[in-house]
């Protein structure tokens, strides 16, 4: 339980934070709100394949928080009817598809797209076994130049159903 309360806060104040830093900044006249900030060697020029971004700086923009998403049919039974899942491919590779697309068609809703997507969380069970297959297809969704910041977090399950293996939640600052 402290570690989830733990998690919680720091979640908050990065959340805070983001919503402080596009308030202030304003507009700083280019049309992304927001700039990718890199650690020394791991600039995209030097080679570093990374599946994120060590930090964005927001200038502007509409900040747009999007709820975790698992790779579930939407709408499903609440509470959670597993036999909805049967029919469902449990790889980790055909469940990043399904949640990548429903991350898509929620920024797309609200006017945006996924390189509008500054900030992710990615829950996952087993990260040794899953984690390669997961960053392959999020890669490719992000397209060649865009990574957001991005935190994983190891879990024992997820609510929806066991055979689950990823969720995610994002943040995208659209521009005004």
């Amino acid at each position: 339980m402290y570690l989830v309360d733990l998690y919680k806060s720091h979640h908050m104040r990065a959340v805070v934070f983001i919503m402080l830093a596009a308030m202030l900044t304003g507009c700083s006249g280019t049309d992304q709100p927001f700039e990718y900030i890199h650690l020394p060697g791991t600039e995209p020029s030097a080679g570093a394949n990374m599946p994120f971004t060590s930090a964005i700086q927001v200038r502007s923009g509409n900040i747009v928080f999007l709820s975790g998403t698992v790779g579930a049919p939407s709408p499903h039974s609440h509470p959670h009817i597993p036999s909805e899942f049967d029919h469902l491919d449990f790889s980790p590779e055909a469940q990043t598809i399904r949640v990548m697309e429903s991350v898509k068609a929620a920024v797309e809703a609200a006017g945006g797209q996924l390189t509008d997507i500054v900030r992710v969380t990615r829950f996952v069970r087993n990260v040794g076994e899953n984690q390669d297959a997961i960053n392959r297809v999020m890669n490719r969704y992000w397209g060649p130049s865009h990574r957001p910041a991005s935190t994983t977090v190891e879990i024992v399950r997820l609510a929806t159903d066991p055979r689950f293996i990823l969720e995610v939640e994002a943040i995208a600052v659209l521009p005004n």
